[in-house]
């Protein structure tokens, strides 16, 4: 119980700091390009509000689950906004969220999880920086079907009761395998979490590791992808002035996410990734059918 108070104090303090920092940012404009006040009037009042109460929504249960920040982003904004204004948007928020947990116990933590995952990483971002130059030729809807099958079938089985192990005779080939299609996914649609996910949950990883290896493979990833997209041209202009103003409130939500994670036991805490990783694969199959 002591310790349970502490982990809440704790992450209360964090809320605290992301809100002053929030403050911070929201009372000296002159910190902000001014391309980001003439670029985002284009978008008008209400789809701007839009936006910024989905870069809540998805911090918050990035906070809870360690993922979802860039999926919930990418549908939400895609139901009212351009793709390529919708990929932008989730670029900046996706970078400096993923830093936040990747850290969030310390560079040594991080450091060994990277080592520990450093194949899959790997894949990851070689095949993010390849695919992500083809994003503005190849047609999506097939990878989202395809993805969207995957997930929801290998969590709805999960859910049944049904756990998958990796044994250590072939966790490099799955590595290397998985690691692979999530960074082709991560570059054409700017989602590699659902792949990330099953890859940790086979594993049977503790939550807390879960957590901190989901955020140091989605951060390395997320500054793969900003580098390959200022490259590309999507943020840019308005695309760049949107996901600026994304980061505070993700980060705001993030911050109540991680009050709520912290309160979750290990059954908890799989039941409730399991559920979401379920919802975002039915979410990927809408897109896949209907774009």
């Amino acid at each position: 119980m002591q310790l349970q108070r502490k982990m809440v104090s704790f992450a209360q303090y964090e809320l605290n700091e992301c809100v002053a920092g929030i403050f911070a940012f929201a009372v000296k404009p002159q910190t902000i390009p001014s391309v980001m006040f003439i670029d985002l009037t284009t978008l008008g009042t209400i789809v701007l509000a839009a936006a910024l109460t989905l870069g809540f929504a998805a911090g918050v249960v990035k906070g809870m689950t360690g993922f979802a920040l860039p999926m919930i982003l990418v549908s939400g904004l895609g139901s009212f906004l351009s793709p390529e204004l919708t990929l932008a948007g989730m670029v900046l928020p996706a970078l400096v969220s993923n830093l936040w947990q990747a850290f969030r116990q310390g560079g040594r933590a991080a450091l060994d999880s990277a080592r520990i995952h450093w194949r899959y990483m790997a894949m990851v971002l070689i095949f993010i920086a390849i695919s992500s130059q083809l994003v503005l030729r190849i047609p999506g809807n097939l990878l989202f079907l395809i993805l969207g099958l995957t997930v929801t079938l290998f969590s709805s089985l999960q859910l049944a009761g049904w756990r998958p192990q990796i044994s250590t005779s072939n966790k490099t080939g799955t590595e290397l395998g998985v690691g692979t299609l999530a960074g082709v996914l991560g570059g054409l649609t700017g989602t590699w979490g659902p792949p990330t996910v099953l890859y940790l949950t086979a594993l049977g990883t503790p939550k807390m590791e879960h957590v901190r290896v989901q955020g140091v493979v989605y951060a390395s990833g997320a500054v793969m992808l900003t580098l390959a997209h200022l490259q590309s041209g999507v943020l840019s202009g308005p695309g760049l002035g949107l996901s600026l103003v994304l980061i505070p409130p993700a980060l705001l939500g993030m911050a109540f996410g991680f009050v709520i994670q912290d309160q979750l036991d290990q059954d908890r805490f799989r039941l409730v990734v399991l559920v979401v990783l379920a919802l975002a694969g039915l979410n990927l199959i809408r897109r896949g059918l209907f774009g």
